[in-house]
């Protein structure tokens, strides 16, 4: 039987439901996306984070949704920034390179 929210005027952050889906379906594999979600905001900072955000994780390259192609073209000249502070957050190097694509962002508030 399924769990039913009492209150569903509750908003829940897709982070969160994100988070659940990835870790019951694929333990290992997105464990490092999961980490860079977390951390995101923090080391990229809020202009940046509104409009842009981790999608997805393949190998050493994070694929990042970005809002539009002005942004597209202004994180291309931090792209080697980025890499080194995720890279530093985590305490390890994961990220070789970043891919930016338009895509969905959706709004949300910095969890730190």
């Amino acid at each position: 039987m399924k769990k039913v929210r009492k209150n569903m005027k509750q908003a829940v952050h897709i982070r969160n439901i994100i988070d659940k889906v990835l870790t019951s379906c694929r333990h290992d594999t997105n464990a490092d996306l999961i980490a860079i979600w977390h951390l995101w905001d923090g080391v990229v900072g809020q202009m940046i984070a509104e409009n842009a955000q981790p999608a997805a994780f393949k190998g050493k390259i994070l694929l990042v949704h970005v809002s539009n192609s002005i942004w597209i073209q202004q994180l291309q000249f931090l792209k080697k920034d980025i890499i080194l502070m995720v890279n530093s957050a985590l305490k390890k190097n994961l990220v070789e390179d970043i891919k930016f694509k338009i895509g969905f962002i959706g709004t949300h508030k910095a969890e730190i």
